[in-house]
């Protein structure tokens, strides 16, 4: 059974787990907050551009980093590490695993429950557009440092980072077993310069804690005018990668990653914002690369590697997290099967998909070439993580207020301060939209049309085979039993819905004249939540006359593999020999229908989706040389 060792807090579901807790963190500090732990190389460097309007001056730069601090403070402490990690399903978090429990807690209103989920794959397109950008910009900034150390290597920044992200891709196939053990210590060490580099500026301009005072960023904001939006959208920059948090706690469990948090990564980012502000407040030359400035300058290329070295890992961390979401869609019924390869015998979560793979550094290549620089990623990244914010405040609604029970005024408020919040970053983040802003919106729109498309279009299919199909029952109350020889073997029908009789069974007696001895008219239910233990695996119906309906249930984070669910019959009373058993699938062609309720270019995508949709064998592990596709057509 593939089910986390830990408890969702992240305390160990055994005494040897205790032990773990350790391990845990250093492996939360590695893998949550990459993202967020590069963020320093660009963000201070931002606030202060032309653009933003912001003065290069000491009460500025001082409301400006107390911004940033309190940011940290009230969206990642308050909002993410303290309240949402407690919003998790069956120990899993991400926003696609949020939008299922709130369709949970609404189960009694179905359009509400489907409006949630849509929601819910909002923010997962949003996700993609994520990881995206987060490889372009964290690479790029970090080997723009090379440009502080020799400015006459400028030129190869761009061609490095292309260089860079390509072996980055090309590794996936190989899984992250191997270099994963390294991200744990090298991010650690990366937050102990962010602090020690941050403390050394802070003790030579100690006026910079005045930042520490929540005043001075209410100060900053409000002086700012209408301009206050385009401050916004560079400080913002600070808390990319705070979903993380959320979306991997099934990785970490709670305790760990609030641990990691609360103990480094918080104490770090603060000390080296406040850093940067301390340097520029002595010397202001220094904003066009403040970070790398924070170094001697023999220190300059060393810390361009560590850099680097952390921007592969946050961008490490983005591509896992798109492997794990596209399943999640798959299995939810959001997009078509895709070739999946398991890429550790012992970890299930440690999965590599081809096509998500390459299609991602598809898209990097192309938003490292199209911008060329981080301040010009910049103005593309934050729009999506602010809105996969406000959705994730959405989806806690219904968490909080239905499934918890918790008074409608305290929800009210709580959930409208965070509301208010978040609009207010992605308002900021708006104004950006034709500086880049556009990017991660346009290809968001384009993913959840194809999503949305192919759930559709699943529903109609499904829809069309129940109206034009048998019942089960009375097909079996009308067989007669002497009429058809039988094969002394296993035949395992898969079927959508447990009440009809498979095409392929039909297809079968057809052309064949031949009944097996044993027929199985199998369905693979997916449910909302994350995992389904071995225990409630499998439903078992004898229908009589040689024939059972078998139901298997997975959870959406669970690997199907069917042949070894089905060995689980055997404790009720019905074998399942393997080397005797053959899988009849039915493949369909699909043929456009006028009125079915999509639009005909809404139907030719689909169906093009559903040629190009990956095996229903590999998907479901079944055996290549036991199985029989037989066709049909189906009008949708």
């Amino acid at each position: 059974m593939n089910t986390p060792s830990l408890a969702a807090d992240g305390s160990a579901a055994s005494p040897e787990g205790q032990g773990r807790l350790g391990a845990l963190t250093l492996g939360a500090i590695g893998v949550v907050y990459g993202d967020i732990g590069t963020s320093p190389l660009y963000t201070v460097k931002e606030i202060f551009l032309p653009a933003t309007g912001v003065p290069l001056d000491a009460p500025h730069l001082i409301g400006a980093v107390s911004t940033i601090v309190w940011a940290l403070m009230l969206v990642v402490t308050l909002k993410y590490v303290i309240l949402i990690l407690r919003a998790d399903n069956r120990g899993e978090g991400g926003v696609l695993a949020l939008a299922a429990l709130a369709g949970q807690a609404v189960a009694g209103r179905p359009r509400l429950r489907h409006a949630l989920l849509l929601l819910g794959i909002a923010g997962a397109t949003l996700f993609y557009g994520d990881s995206i950008i987060t490889p372009a910009i964290s690479v790029l900034g970090a080997v723009e440092g090379l440009e502080v150390a020799a400015p006459a290597l400028k030129p190869y920044v761009v061609p490095i980072t292309l260089v860079v992200l390509v072996a980055l891709f090309a590794l996936q196939r190989s899984g992250t077993a191997a270099v994963g053990r390294l991200f744990g210590p090298v991010i650690l060490l990366w937050f102990l310069v962010l602090g020690a580099t941050g403390v050394v500026q802070i003790a030579q301009q100690p006026a910079i804690l005045a930042a520490l005072n929540p005043m001075e960023a209410a100060a900053f904001l409000a002086g700012r005018g209408w301009q206050v939006f385009a401050a916004i959208g560079a400080i913002v920059l600070a808390l990319t990668g705070a979903e993380a948090l959320y979306a991997d706690m099934g990785h970490f469990g709670r305790r760990p990653i609030r641990l990691a948090w609360t103990g480094l990564v918080l104490p770090a980012l603060a000390l080296n914002y406040l850093g940067q502000g301390a340097l520029l407040m002595r010397d202001p030359t220094a904003v066009a690369n403040p970070f790398y400035r924070l170094f001697p300058d023999d220190w300059v290329l060393p810390a361009v590697g560590l850099a680097t070295l952390a921007a592969i890992i946050a961008s490490q961390a983005v591509i896992s997290g798109a492997y794990s979401l596209t399943r999640q869609a798959i299995q939810l019924g959001f997009l078509p099967r895709m070739t999946l390869r398991h890429t550790s015998a012992r970890e299930s979560g440690q999965i590599y998909m081809p096509a998500v793979n390459w299609t991602l550094l598809a898209g990097v290549l192309a938003a490292v070439l199209y911008f060329g620089s981080s301040s010009a990623l910049a103005g593309a990244y934050g729009i999506a993580v602010t809105l996969t914010m406000v959705i994730t405040t959405l989806l806690t609604w219904f968490v909080v207020r239905n499934a918890w029970g918790l008074p409608r005024p305290l929800v009210v408020i709580a959930t409208g301060f965070f509301l208010a919040l978040d609009l207010l970053l992605a308002a900021g983040c708006a104004v950006k939209f034709f500086d880049g802003g556009w990017f991660p919106l346009a290809l968001g729109a384009a993913l959840f049309l194809l999503m949305s498309t192919w759930q559709r279009g699943r529903e109609q299919l499904l829809a069309s085979l129940r109206s034009e199909g048998l019942g089960l029952r009375d097909f079996i109350d009308s067989l007669d039993p002497a009429s058809l020889p039988r094969a002394e073997r296993t035949a395992v029908y898969a079927v959508a819905e447990g009440d009809s009789v498979p095409q392929a069974l039909l297809h079968n007696l057809k052309h064949n004249q031949v009944l097996h001895a044993q027929n199985l008219v199998l369905t693979v239910s997916f449910d909302d939540r994350p995992w389904v233990g071995t225990d409630e695996r499998l439903a078992l119906q004898d229908l009589g006359r040689g024939f059972w309906r078998v139901t298997l249930h997975y959870g959406f984070m669970d690997t199907p593999d069917v042949p070894q669910a089905l060995k689980l019959c055997a404790a009720r009373g019905l074998v399942v020999p393997p080397f005797e058993t053959s899988y009849f699938l039915s493949r369909e062609t699909l043929v456009a229908a006028p009125g079915s309720g999509m639009a005909r270019w809404r139907e030719r995508m689909f169906a093009a989706m559903s040629r190009n949709a990956g095996s229903v064998a590999a998907y479901f592990r079944l055996p290549d040389n036991a199985v029989v596709e037989l066709g049909t057509r189906v009008q949708v």
